[in-house]
Order: structure tokens, then C-alpha cells, then sequence
């Protein structure tokens, strides 16, 4: 099973409080890597990746709710 099936299982308040979270994630790791004392600089592209997995099947169900 996929992350991205994983994030279709949830609501969409859930999907919305997990890039909510995902972000200040981001935050935080760019703030560690301005401050150079961030180890795993990978970290940075996986959130990112994860907040864009999260928006695209936000905008699924946001589509599929209408329908």
C-alpha cells in the first residue's frame, strides 16, 4: 500500500491537518538547515514531496465531494 492510498483512507479534515503538520515540518527543517544543524538534507525533499502527495488527493476528494 502507497502513501498516497494511505492519505485516500483519511477524511478530508485529516489530509488538511497532516500538511498543516507536514509544513511546520518544513519550516522547521529549513530553519535547522539555515542554522547548519540539519544532518539529513534528504528530509527536506521527502516532506516536500509528502505535502505535494497530500494537495493532490485533497483536491481528488475536494472533486469527488461534488460530484
Amino acid at each position: 500500500m502507497s502513501v498516497a492510498d494511505k492519505l485516500r483512507e483519511l477524511g478530508i479534515e485529516e489530509i488538511q491537518q497532516k500538511e498543516k503538520d507536514l509544513r511546520q515540518e518544513l519550516f522547521n527543517l529549513r530553519f535547522q538547515q539555515a542554522t547548519h544543524q540539519l544532518e539529513n538534507i534528504m528530509r527536506i525533499r521527502t516532506v516536500r514531496r509528502s505535502i505535494a502527495r497530500a494537495k493532490t488527493v485533497l483536491a481528488e476528494k475536494v472533486v469527488e465531494s461534488e460530484v
